[in-house]
């Protein structure tokens, strides 16, 4: 692969790696608020914070190469049902190594993952809202120097438009919710 084309990539990645990185060092700041060393707190951020940017960085690509619709809530559900277990698992994996000294899983290991799928939907609404705010501005960017964050900031673009749009039609069949927005 052309150093070109993985630097687009990366590009396409940035806004879903910014958000998981970002959930790391929040979750490393709330130990922190909670008594916990600033050791193990820089654990947490790290350990949470990079498999979330990694799968954050892969669900950027698969937007930016049209896999995965933007605006919709499924794909992103489903992408995260799977990803999020997976970063928590190699969360509690690595902290548990590096605080503990050997690497173990958790003792109810389908518990902690069915568990950990529940609050994945939780994580795939704060992590689709975020992504979608950051994407179109980071896009836009980008987009002079790579096609796919051309494509996918007028994507962009266009589905703004589309809810404006809709948002109109609603305010024009009910007038007198029209300053209510």
């Amino acid at each position: 692969m052309a150093i070109a084309q993985v630097r687009r990539l990366g590009e396409l990645a940035v806004p879903g790696a910014v958000v998981g990185m970002t959930a790391g060092f929040v979750a490393g700041a709330l130990a922190l608020v909670v008594g916990q060393p600033p050791g193990w707190a820089m654990v947490t951020a790290l350990t949470l914070g990079v498999p979330l940017a990694v799968l954050g960085g892969i669900y950027g690509v698969l937007v930016g190469s049209g896999k995965v619709r933007i605006g919709v809530f499924a794909p992103a559900a489903l992408f995260w049902f799977v990803g999020f277990p997976l970063a928590r698992l190699a969360h509690e994996v690595l902290s548990g190594w590096i605080l503990g000294g050997a690497p173990g899983l958790p003792s109810d290991l389908l518990g902690f993952l069915a568990y950990q799928a529940m609050v994945s939907v939780g994580w795939a609404i704060g992590f689709l809202w975020l992504h979608e705010r950051i994407a179109p501005g980071w896009m836009r960017r980008v987009r002079t120097g790579n096609p796919a964050a051309a494509e996918l900031f007028e994507r962009y673009v266009a589905h703004a438009a589309a809810l404006a749009e809709a948002r109109e039609r609603r305010r024009s069949r009910h007038p007198s919710r029209a300053g209510k927005a």
